[in-house]
């Protein structure tokens, strides 16, 4: 098996429980703030179901920026569509937003933002980290 692979499903398996537990969170904060919030059975299944998935995907995904072979800009795409896709198919599935064009559109614009300033810095942090113990190494 690919190690990439392998990597993938590792990290996927261990970091995946933790999306249900935010789930819970929300939906617990959520019957807090209204009395009245309630779920069937069906939604609570697909909300844990689903959200685990997303966990395992949004951990998992992170193996692209480890394969050397691949350019950044290759490793941000591929980070980025995935999950793009991940995201907007749950949030969808568990209409937890619309499938309505425009509230697709600011979805699809407040998740681009985001992704790209999160990865920025993340980016320029771990530059700025190699270059820093680079120099160190350097004397």
């Amino acid at each position: 098996m690919n190690r990439y692979l392998k990597d993938f499903l590792y990290r996927g398996l261990i970091f995946g429980g933790f999306g249900p537990i935010v789930v819970a969170i929300v939906f617990m904060c959520i019957s807090l703030a209204d009395r009245g919030f309630s779920l069937t059975a069906s939604q609570i299944l697909l909300a844990t179901v689903s959200s685990y998935l997303l966990a395992f995907i949004q951990a998992g995904v992170t193996v692209f920026n480890q394969i050397e072979h691949w350019s950044t800009v290759k490793s941000l795409l591929c980070h980025f569509v995935t999950l793009y896709a991940a995201y907007s198919v749950c949030y969808v599935v568990n209409s937890w937003i619309p499938f309505e064009p425009m509230v697709l559109v600011i979805f699809s614009a407040v998740f681009v933002l985001l992704f790209f300033v999160i990865w920025g810095i993340v980016y320029l942090s771990v530059r700025a980290t190699s270059k820093r113990l680079n120099s160190q190494l350097k004397g």
